[in-house]
Formats: structure tokens, C-alpha cells, sequence
């Protein structure tokens, strides 16, 4: 089974894409399916389980959860097989992981050497998630995403990878395959740690399709 675990659809105030056509442009990349990680939002769930329905496509419910302290950055937390939407107002990093692992869900530290906005505090929250991104094709360089590897395996975490897309034209740039015929199975292969990693990086234009998806949502907002 080969996944696209970090995608946004426009749902995120920064993404131009449908959760149609994420799930559309996975498919014919050669993945069974997507994460749907919209920033701190389960708007667009509802859609995309009827999209991942009526393609047959693999999906997976999930949130990119912003962490704050006192109104400052602290990092990302990728929420996988979530049942509900989690809001991270007023809520710690370790209030967030509770909640995740309370929905049957694993938490998976973004980008954590993100060349803009990195995590802070990796080792005081290393043994509180479930594991980190190992490559990010449009959030991290090279460097990065090599870091994030090194990391992983000096820790013992469990990794995944994403393209961080943000437009239909980003995914699949980098997914995990894992052997396994149901998302149960896929889950537990990440937390056994039997995973491979596939990923190249983004070309630097991707950038501005963050750009476009904040402008659009200053004159429309899609609907749930």
C-alpha cells in the first residue's frame, strides 16, 4: 500500500486543490490513496471519504495541528486516523498527543527541521509522539529531510513521509509503502516501524501555490 501521508486540500486557507482531485492525482501516480491533513480543520473529510468511495482510492482521516505557547510558534503535529477534528486553542502539545492517542490515532512530528519554522523542543518531545516526518518534499531540504532520518534512527522512532502538497500537481512527490491490505494493518506497520520511504524534492516553485490558495481564500470559501 503506498500513501501520501501529508496532503492539503483547500480546506487549508492555504491550498488551491479538491479533496477530489488530491485523491484523483494519487491515484495516477501510482498511490492507493492520501493522508488528508488540512491545517487544523476536518471540513473537507466528509467529501473526501465520498471521493475515496467512489475511486476506490485509500484514505486516511488526519489534521496538521498547529502547536502554540503563548501565542508563539512551537511546531506541527501530523494527527493520523483521527475520528473527530481536534482544536489546538489553548491546548499544549502534550494536551493534543492525548487527545490523538484517546482517538486511536498516532501523532507524527512535521518537517521537524523545517528551513522556516522548525519544531522547538525535538528532544523534550521526542518520547511523547509517536515518531517524526522523515521527508518532506516541499517543507524541508535535502538537509533537512536527512536530519530528520538521522534523528529517527538514533531515537528508535517510527517515520513517514509526505509531499506536503498543496496543489493536486505536488502529490506523490514522497509517500511511504507499507505491506498491508487494510488501514489497521497500515497503521501498526508504522508503529512496528516496517515502512519504506519514497520521495523527491518539490521544485521550489511549489511555493507559490501556498501563496495562490491564501489570496483565493480571501474572496471564497469552499463548503464542507
Amino acid at each position: 500500500m503506498k500513501i501520501d501521508l501529508h496532503c492539503h486540500s483547500y480546506y487549508s486557507k492555504d491550498g488551491i486543490s479538491s479533496p477530489e482531485n488530491l485523491l484523483k492525482a494519487a491515484l495516477k501516480n501510482g498511490l492507493d490513496g492520501i493522508a488528508l491533513t488540512d491545517h487544523n480543520t476536518a471540513r473537507g473529510w466528509k467529501r473526501a471519504t465520498a471521493a475515496a468511495k467512489k475511486l476506490n482510492a485509500v484514505l486516511i482521516l488526519g489534521e496538521e495541528i498547529l502547536i502554540e505557547e503563548n501565542g508563539n510558534w512551537v511546531g506541527e503535529i501530523l494527527a493520523y486516523f483521527l475520528k473527530e477534528e481536534i482544536n489546538p486553542k489553548g491546548k499544549g502539545i502534550e494536551e493534543i498527543v492525548k487527545e490523538i492517542h484517546k482517538q486511536g490515532g498516532i501523532a507524527i512530528i512535521a518537517h521537524p527541521f523545517n528551513w522556516r519554522k522548525p519544531i522547538f523542543g525535538l528532544e523534550k518531545y521526542k518520547n511523547l509522539v509517536d515518531g517524526i516526518e522523515v521527508f518532506n518534499a516541499r517543507s524541508q531540504t535535502k538537509r533537512g529531510n536527512s536530519r530528520a532520518s538521522s534523528f529517527a534512527k538514533e531515537n528508535n522512532l517510527a517515520i513517514t513521509a509526505g509531499s506536503d502538497a498543496h496543489s493536486g500537481f505536488e502529490v506523490g512527490s514522497a509517500y511511504v509503502e507499507v505491506k498491508a491490505s487494510n488501514l489497521e494493518e497500515f497503521k501498526e506497520a508504522i508503529l512496528k516501524k516496517e515502512v519504506k520511504i519514497f520521495g523527491r524534492q518539490s521544485p521550489i516553485f511549489v511555493q507559490v501555490f501556498a501563496t495562490i490558495g491564501k489570496l483565493l481564500h480571501f474572496f471564497w470559501q469552499p463548503k464542507a
